[in-house]
């Protein structure tokens, strides 16, 4: 059980709180309590079922980055077994961000890396809040290679606000590192499926989730950039944050409609860190049943069927009056290209072509 209580969680927090007190009394031999007890529980559960319903994006946000809430560790205890942890890029050193190592999922062997956070100061310090530097995602790429060597699938569990953007990470190459993990999961030949677990922020949660399916758990969210950081730019004011969640759409929900996750793992009732058990006996069956499915697909099917899920994300919508220079019309038929002296398929030049401070405008 949760001991850090969110604001919209206070109520429930507090009738519990007087379950437990009327439970002591039932105890000590007052039966008249045990018809209140039921009641009390009743309106409990229900109180939860509806509030979790209809919680904000903001509420959503909060519940992700909950102190309380499981990490990758948490979850690797409880799904797999004979997990072995390695460590090092054998290029710089290990970054304890990012935990990685071989396991069994109800018996198959599984490579697993994620993203791992702190439970205090301490922690958080040696896991550098769960943001990876440079060394975390080539420690990445290495095992990656080797689950790949030894045919093993690979799941990625993903919870981080964001990729470490501190001076020496820059100077060690971050942003080629971040490449360089998308360009080796783009064509890896084994299976991969990724989860996001808490906050998925960025490119330091992409980095690991370039895979054949990316699931999340229910109150998880995925975003390009942190509602903080958002509201930074956009509103010149990071109090903003708040709206800025509502505008990113970065709940499980909204990442299934856009088709960018393609599943939503329940949670325990109030979320993941009132219920550990419940929430990973729900993770483990999804990933059996993800990986019963990729593990039939050849090599060639893995790689092609990866490529046409992130080809197929994303959609361009042209409303009657635009003009796009992209040479798309108001039909959505394209037309030449800017400045070209030819049709779409003729012998003119190409883009940009032509003499003139006006070639090539609108």
């Amino acid at each position: 059980m949760s001991t850090r209580v969110l604001d919209f969680e206070k109520p429930i927090v507090e009738l519990e709180g007087k379950i437990r007190e009327l439970k002591v009394l039932l105890a000590g031999g007052n039966e008249n309590m045990a018809k209140e007890i039921e009641r009390l529980e009743a309106r409990a559960s229900q109180l939860q079922r509806e509030h979790y319903a209809r919680l904000t994006p903001w509420e959503q946000l909060q519940l992700a980055k909950h102190p309380d809430r499981p990490y990758t560790l948490d979850y690797i205890g409880e799904i797999t077994t004979d997990f072995v942890e390695l460590k090092g890029d054998r290029a710089y050193r290990d970054d304890p961000a990012i935990v990685a190592g071989m396991g069994r999922l109800r018996g198959r062997r599984v490579m697993v890396i994620g993203h791992q956070k702190g439970r205090n100061t301490k922690e958080n310090v040696l896991r550098n809040f769960g943001m990876a530097r440079p060394e975390g995602y080539r420690k990445c790429q290495r095992l990656m290679k080797l689950a790949e060597q030894f045919g093993l699938p690979i799941i990625c569990l993903i919870d981080t606000a964001g990729a470490y953007p501190g001076i020496g990470a820059e100077e060690r190459g971050q942003a080629e590192a971040i490449a360089a993990s998308l360009e080796l999961m783009a064509a890896l030949r084994v299976p991969t499926i990724s989860v996001v677990i808490g906050e998925g922020g960025s490119g330091g949660a992409l980095a690991v989730g370039l895979t054949n399916r990316i699931l999340m758990l229910e109150h998880a969210v995925y975003s390009v950039i942190s509602p903080r950081g958002c509201a930074s730019i956009l509103w010149k004011n990071a109090e903003a944050e708040q709206d800025a969640a509502e505008q990113l759409r970065m709940t499980s929900e909204d990442l299934l409609n856009f088709g960018v996750c393609d599943g939503i793992i329940r949670e325990a009732t109030g979320g993941a860190h009132r219920g550990l058990t419940v929430t990973a006996a729900a993770l483990e069956q999804a990933l059996h049943e993800q990986l019963e499915e990729l593990c039939e697909l050849s090599p060639t099917q893995i790689i092609d069927a990866r490529y046409e899920k992130f080809r197929a994300i994303g959609h361009l919508e042209v409303q009657a009056g635009d003009h796009l220079k992209s040479g798309v019309d108001a039909g959505g038929d394209p037309g030449p290209a800017p400045g070209a002296g030819g049709g779409p398929s003729g012998p003119g030049p190409g883009p940009g072509a032509g003499s003139g401070a006006g070639a090539g405008a609108e």
